[in-house]
């Protein structure tokens, strides 16, 4: 028997790979689905199932293309409806892989059709659980999401589910079965994810408040719905498209992946329904881009950043990226749904430049000349974008919190006349916020790289400015 973890860091995602015998499943795979069926090929195996723990809010699934590709029976949980063919599993359902089973456990409480998927060896052992979004390490999926795909479920409701399920199905579970879940820390799908990937059950029931069987099932409602904030948009337009038939993934690269000239590209920039994507270093951003243009980097956590600044999946998308990051930029794009792009700068920057078109800027200084302004000045004007449980945790005195997750809501708060100095963790959201408060005419903003991390670890950066919950005392 093989168990291979595959994690996908940008996403928090991980999708599994299980063999016995010549036969595999799939479970949770991601759109692009030719390295399930590369992995398959190499070990001369078969793919035989795809299971899916629920319908994913937070990406596009894979089930479709990979089904077409290789012939397996896509299965979900009870409950599921979808306008294709798929078997809909029953709770206690057996599935045979080689010599091995799978149980599915009908575990409702992310949504109502969620699942997990409890593997047992040759010799009948409870081995593995395949635990989707049901129970992460260190927390449980949140309970708010199927909400705003159906009007009917409360988050209540949900999370009242979800104790059911954690008590009557995963705790009565041997300490020494393996969870692997569908997420780490980073996706949207929990409050406070671990940073691991996987865990003993044991050792989660002695951690994750969650599985605590002190707590009444009301607190457990309490504890699992207080200080959850706002998904990103694209997660209900996510869980309907996984409902629905959609493009493969090959299908849409393919599509996209368009060269594009500077007077080509120059004209769908100045389209009032086409939106300049620039996902460069937010180093070299700064130093110059296309008028008007989002920052998103491609190597920061991009697509879940796409999903939230750009609230519309169906945006027509042309983009700048480092030569050879183009199919790297439309694969994370697609792996969300925004498969509306008409194409990218051929030679990029670079060319833009040589054609003499027009390039704006972003004010970007070092923690040292933050400093000093600082210190000049200690009234100066400071907006810290991350989210407020990190502002909450430490931040500068006087500082503003304007979290780039709610930008198009909260950048009112600002004013175009004030000069503000802007900050994140590390610089990356920073440029974010700035690029995206530019567009909007907000020209007076200076970006602070490095972030908070490079201000609270500076050596001359008084200690005494800092704001925390021991100061706050």
């Amino acid at each position: 028997m093989k168990i291979e973890q595959l994690y996908t860091k940008c996403l928090a995602h991980a999708a599994y790979y299980i063999e016995s015998e010549g036969e595999a499943v799939i479970i949770d795979p991601l759109r692009e689905t030719d390295q399930y069926v590369e992995e398959a090929q190499k070990n001369g195996a078969k793919i035989k199932y795809i299971f899916e723990t629920h319908f994913h809010a937070d990406f596009v699934s894979g089930h479709l293309d990979l089904a077409k590709k290789t012939g397996a029976t896509i299965v979900y949980g009870p409950t599921s409806e979808a306008n294709f063919d798929f078997h809909l599993g029953k709770d206690g359902e057996i599935f045979q892989v080689g010599n091995v089973t799978f149980e599915l456990l009908h575990t409702p409480g992310h949504t109502m059709e969620s699942s997990c998927f409890l593997l047992r060896d040759e010799n009948g052992k409870e081995v593995a659980l395949f635990s989707g979004d049901t129970l992460f390490i260190g927390d449980v999926g949140r309970p708010d999401l199927a909400q705003r795909v159906f009007s009917d479920l409360t988050q209540d409701k949900l999370a009242g589910h979800m104790f059911e399920s954690l008590r009557n199905k995963i705790m009565p579970l041997a300490d020494d079965i393996i969870v692997y879940p569908a997420h780490g820390a980073g996706s949207a799908c929990g409050k406070n994810l671990s940073k691991e990937t996987f865990d003993t059950l044991g050792n989660q029931k002695k951690t994750n408040y969650a599985l605590n069987p002190a707590l009444t099932k009301e607190e457990f409602i309490v504890e699992l719905t207080t200080g959850l904030t706002p998904s990103p948009a694209y997660f209900p337009k996510n869980a309907v498209m996984n409902r629905t038939e959609f493009l493969g993934f090959n299908e849409v690269l393919e599509r996209n992946k368009k060269p594009l000239t500077v007077a080509e590209f120059e004209t769908l920039a100045n389209e009032a329904d086409v939106l300049v994507l620039d996902t460069r270093h937010q180093d070299e951003f700064v130093k110059g881009f296309i008028p008007n243009a989002y920052f998103i980097g491609v190597q920061g956590d991009f697509a879940p950043w796409v999903g939230t600044v750009i609230e519309d999946i169906n945006q027509k998308i042309i983009f700048v990226a480092d030569a050879g990051k183009e199919e790297e930029v439309i694969t994370r794009l697609s792996r969300i749904g925004y498969d509306n792009v008409l194409g990218y700068l051929e030679g990029g920057m670079d060319a833009w430049k040589a054609a003499g078109k027009e390039v704006d800027s972003i004010e970007s200084i070092d923690v040292v000349a933050f400093e000093k302004a600082y210190q000049e000045n200690n009234s100066i004007h400071i907006l810290d974008v991350r989210r407020k449980g990190e502002f909450d945790s430490e931040h500068v005195k006087g500082a503003q919190n304007l979290p780039v997750d709610y930008i198009h809501k909260n950048l009112q708060e600002a004013s175009q006349d004030k000069t503000y100095y802007v900050h994140c963790a590390g610089g990356y959201r920073s440029v974010i916020f700035a690029s995206i408060a530019k567009s909007k005419g907000y020209d007076k903003l200076i970006n602070v790289e490095g972030g908070f991390g490079k201000i609270k670890t500076s050596e001359i950066f008084p200690r005494t400015e800092f704001v925390c919950p021991t100061t706050m005392l």
